[in-house]
């Protein structure tokens, strides 16, 4: 069995002085540097006494993302289990997770050091909080952990592990609950299963997902996989990001729904140099309609698509053709073997071709589960099927819908109501920039429809008129009640809005 660090050892035997990573208005490093790098931190992290299995946060700031990358290689090569490390946590929070995992090492920076070394009394596990220096101050490089790591041997170094091993426990983002953890083996770790083969084009890949998210972290192998150098936004800005794409011209570029719907509505955006870009994904949340036919339309030789996937599901992929993005509008594209899709209602049993019905997903050998949690795991799995908690069908020609949440059905006088199909029609005034859709609480419907709207720079539109537009695209039981406007919407750290929290303000303030 391959293991992600085989493919980085080749790709710096190959192209050692080759740039892997950069980051915007940041460092860079090359693929020697990461390995060898990776190599002296794994030895110091044996050294301190952390063994095979043992889990090991990565703590550190999205500024900090090349030192990030060399400790995820340096823990998976010490054979210990890497806990890529929400940085937006409360100290409580962050010590229930890092609990939960019982970590014990923290690889982290000196703006987070304070935080992690404050739970050296609170967990018993954690021995060791190892920071890297202040680049600015000592002269080293992004990527470097300096003289916190002692030694300077960087020959290979590889703890043996087996395909059943632990390799990361990957937290969920926690938008219907606390966050699990996701346990992922070195079997199925990697996104882009292979041998390494090692190949560099010279073209780059463009991403700014926080990288201890599902979304993020896949990208610090995924490029170099497919041949490529990865490109790093450590914090998101549209203007930055069209300016970035104009001077590196990158082949792929991912981005979640919020980034593309900023994108679309910034002055730059219609006169952007954008031909290179062969691949736009664009996941973790369902994308509005009008920004998806905006991005395509500005790169019409470009595959454009709204990607599919979650922690759970792992290397579960669906593929959407060049050119059909618009004539699918809402899809995700084609789900490609092994993966196998099902669709079920409320009691298991299979609904009819068509029809809407909670997505199941399966990946025979590849499964994945929840870290010291055997009841999520036994609710979530079942005979090898993945319940999503997506609802969603197929087409006749086999493309798969996501039509919203199950949690996100409202249930309105008896009324069966997709909080996605209220917020395409939303997204598709000129005036608005973002919407999200709620079920708040009726005392006579049971559940009322609300919506929270954020609008263009300059807008001025009333809430009445907004009704007005969706009670002209959509049946009466589906025209929210309550439309208010807002500065910005709640979202966690990939991006994902915290519909909890807008159904809390929504109940809790007064009717504007």
């Amino acid at each position: 069995m391959a293991l992600l660090t085989d493919h980085l050892r080749a790709m710096a035997e190959a192209f050692g002085d080759r740039t892997a990573y950069r980051v915007v208005d940041g460092g860079s490093m090359t693929f020697g540097q990461w390995e060898a790098e990776s190599n002296r931190l794994a030895r110091a992290l044996v050294d301190l006494g952390v063994g095979k299995g043992d889990r090991v946060s990565l703590y550190l700031e999205p500024s900090e993302a090349l030192r990030f990358m060399v400790g995820y290689s340096a823990v998976h090569k010490a054979g210990a289990v890497a806990v890529p490390t929400n940085t937006r946590l409360s100290e409580a929070e962050l010590e229930r997770l890092l609990g939960h995992a019982e970590v014990t090492a923290v690889l982290t920076d000196p703006q987070l050091a304070p935080m992690a070394r404050g739970l050296e009394r609170a967990l018993p596990t954690l021995r060791h909080v190892v920071v890297g220096p202040v680049a600015e101050e000592t002269g080293d490089p992004a990527w470097s952990w300096g003289e916190t790591v002692a030694g300077e041997e960087t020959s290979r170094f590889q703890v043996t592990v087996v395909p059943e091993d632990l390799a990361d426990i990957l937290y969920t983002s926690g938008t219907t609950g606390l966050p699990k953890g996701v346990a992922i083996r070195h079997r199925n770790v990697a996104l882009i299963p292979g041998e390494p083969n090692p190949q560099l084009s010279g073209a780059c890949w463009l991403h700014a997902s926080p990288l201890f998210t599902f979304a993020g972290i896949g990208f610090i192998y995924n490029p170099m996989q497919l041949g490529l150098y990865g490109v790093y936004q450590p914090r998101f800005d549209a203007g930055r990001w069209l300016e970035v794409v104009e001077e590196l011209r990158p082949q792929f570029v991912f981005l979640v729904p919020s980034m593309a719907q900023l994108l679309v509505a910034h002055p730059r955006f219609a006169e952007a140099e954008l031909s290179s870009i062969e691949l736009c994904a664009i996941g973790s949340a369902p994308l509005a309609p009008a920004t998806l036919r905006a991005m395509q339309e500005r790169m019409p030789e470009a595959a454009v698509s709204n990607s599919y996937g979650m922690t759970e599901a792992g290397p579960a992929y669906c593929a959407m053709p060049k050119g059909e993005s618009l004539n699918r509008i809402g899809s995700v594209g084609q789900p490609m073997a092994p993966l196998e899709v099902r669709f079920v209602d409320e009691e298991g049993t299979e609904v009819a071709p068509g029809e809407v019905g909670e997505v199941l997903l399966r990946m025979p050998g590849r499964e994945r589960e929840y870290y010291r949690n055997p009841e999520a795991t036994a609710s979530t799995w079942q005979d090898g099927w993945l319940h999503t908690g997506d609802l969603g069908k197929l087409d006749g020609d086999g493309f798969l819908y996501i039509v919203g949440r199950k949690k996100d059905v409202i249930i309105r006088g008896g009324n069966n109501v997709h909080a996605v199909d209220i917020e395409a029609v939303l997204h598709d005034h000129p005036a608005v920039v973002e919407a999200a859709v709620v079920g708040i609480p009726h005392p006579v419907l049971g559940e009322d429809v609300a919506a929270v709207v954020v609008l263009s720079p300059g807008a001025i539109i009333s809430a009445a008129e907004l009704r007005e537009h969706c009670a002209e695209r959509l049946a009466d039981y589906k025209v929210p009640r309550r439309i208010e406007l807002a500065d910005a919407l709640p979202r966690n750290a990939t991006g994902k809005v915290l519909k909890q929290d807008l159904v809390r303000n929504l109940v809790e303030a007064p009717v504007s």
